[in-house]
């Protein structure tokens, strides 16, 4: 209890400083990571909410919804390329050959020659007010209404989450794009995926 009250009291203080408040919003941006794997995952691995799979030119693209991340499995005869996107306080399998947080914008590109397949990922994240967020979130859900998206909503302890994929069929190509919403911290990560025929 001594702990607690010698914590409690510089709060005040630091919710005046604008710099402060930043801070917890970006280390919740850092909590999600974006790792590669070239074998499978295996679902008994992960809360799954919902799955949707698309065929396409020989590929089988399966997305896993997960509260505030997704595994998205690309299977190309008998090669296996998966992605996860998920938040760190869970565990994250081992053997990912390509890892890094989500924080910000980034952009990765991989050829996997045995599944005969290139990969190119583009992640970006931001932080809401609750307004913005609020708004955010209702666009999300037209936007799902209209394209049939693969979805699963949850509450957290701020209020109300959604993680949305969608997946399209173009030439040579699987195209998977995936939205996570999570209220705390007004957090949003917007996904985008190619696996192209080599």
């Amino acid at each position: 209890m001594d702990w607690f009250e010698v914590r409690a009291a510089p709060i005040p203080e630091q919710r005046e400083n604008t710099q402060m408040n930043l801070q917890p919003k970006l280390h919740g941006l850092q909590a999600f990571s974006l790792t590669v794997y070239n074998r499978a995952l295996h679902p008994e691995l992960f809360p799954l909410k919902n799955r949707r799979v698309l065929k396409h030119v020989g590929l089988d693209l399966e997305a896993w919804l997960l509260p505030g991340g997704h595994v998205l499995r690309l299977q190309s005869g008998t090669s296996v390329v998966c992605e996860l996107v998920r938040d760190q306080e869970h565990s994250v399998p081992e053997g990912g050959i390509h890892a890094f947080q989500c924080a910000s914008e980034h952009d990765y590109e991989r050829s996997f020659e045995a599944a005969g397949v290139n990969y190119i990922h583009s992640i970006q994240t931001e932080t809401l007010s609750e307004t913005l967020y609020d708004a955010t979130l209702e666009e999300m859900r037209e936007h799902i209404k209209l394209e049939g998206s693969l979805t699963y909503e949850w509450t957290d302890a701020t209020g109300r989450c959604l993680s949305a994929v969608d997946m399209q069929r173009h030439g040579k190509q699987i195209h998977a794009q995936s939205f996570h919403l999570v209220a705390t911290g007004g957090m949003v990560v917007r996904t985008q995926s190619i696996f192209e025929l080599l």
